[in-house]
């Protein structure tokens, strides 16, 4: 699932908005009924200025070190799961409306704010956090790449972030979350570039998966399908380095005990067996 940008539902983007339209207002000598409607949503302690200040945050925050911006991004995300997403929703329904009573909505989205970016980076990273489905990881890293070089007013390597965002996966509970997040964005040799259909289809059964327990029992099926059908290969095989070989894979299909969580590790071997199945099909 990718994360689209939202300027209806952007609430850092709304307040520069705001602000912006009052200046415009007083500048043409009108009155401006965007001082009331600021007023009115941004004072107090709703759910709306609660996820105001995290917006603030962020956009205050420059010229940090690397790992001081990457644990403020972390903080920040934590922070945004906590706010009452139902009081959230209807203020800015209620707010998009007053707004709309009062200016052309079109015109009023149309005005230039300079931070667009890593306003827009923020929204998508507090919708990824808060979202019980399975998000697409470049999405999450792009984002994340923008808001970085907005904190540190540095260019990031993509590759790193990607790094750290599966280190901070790993120490998560959700296991099918980072299982799937880190087979999506491990590099893969050129000839993993066109997955087979078993391939595909283990992948898509992973996701579809809920539990560590369905995902330990799914690999270990695979494991004790893919075994048969190894051993099968054995037999062909005369003596030699190639059966050996093919021996060794076979015992690192051994079931996972019912002790230890299912890991990328188990799904790589896999992905990796099914390749060699393949091979053996074509050659024997």
């Amino acid at each position: 699932m990718k994360i689209k940008h939202s300027k209806y539902k952007n609430t850092g983007l709304l307040y520069e908005l705001l602000v912006k339209q009052i200046t415009s207002d007083l500048v043409a000598g009108n009155e401006s009924p965007a001082i009331k409607i600021l007023r009115k949503y941004f004072g107090g302690e709703s759910a709306l200025v609660q996820e105001f200040k995290l917006y603030k945050t962020l956009q205050e925050a420059k010229g940090f070190p690397a790992m001081k911006a990457d644990s403020l991004i972390s903080a920040t995300l934590r922070a945004s799961k906590k706010i009452n997403l139902q009081e959230l929703r209807k203020l800015k329904y209620s707010l998009i409306s007053d707004i709309k009573e009062n200016y052309n909505l079109e015109d009023f989205f149309s005005t230039t704010v300079p931070e667009y970016k890593s306003l827009a980076a923020t929204y998508c990273l507090f919708e990824a956090e808060r979202s019980d489905e399975l998000i697409d990881p470049e999405t999450v890293v792009a984002n994340k790449v923008t808001l970085l070089e907005h904190l540190t007013s540095r260019y990031q390597d993509p590759e790193k972030v990607r790094d750290n965002l599966i280190e901070e996966f790993s120490n998560s509970e959700k296991d099918l979350r980072l299982l799937t997040f880190k087979i999506l964005l491990e590099k893969f040799n050129s000839k993993y570039a066109n997955l087979l259909p078993e391939q595909k289809a283990v992948l898509s059964k992973v996701i579809s998966l809920g539990t560590s327990k369905k995902l330990r029992e799914f690999i270990n099926e695979e494991f004790e399908k893919l075994s048969e059908n190894l051993n099968s290969y054995v037999k062909k095989l005369p003596n030699g380095i190639e059966k050996i070989k093919l021996l060794e894979v076979r015992k690192m299909l051994a079931p996972i005990p019912a002790n230890e969580k299912a890991t990328d590790d188990h799904l790589v071997r896999i992905l990796q067996s099914y390749e060699l199945v393949n091979e053996l099909q074509s050659c024997l």
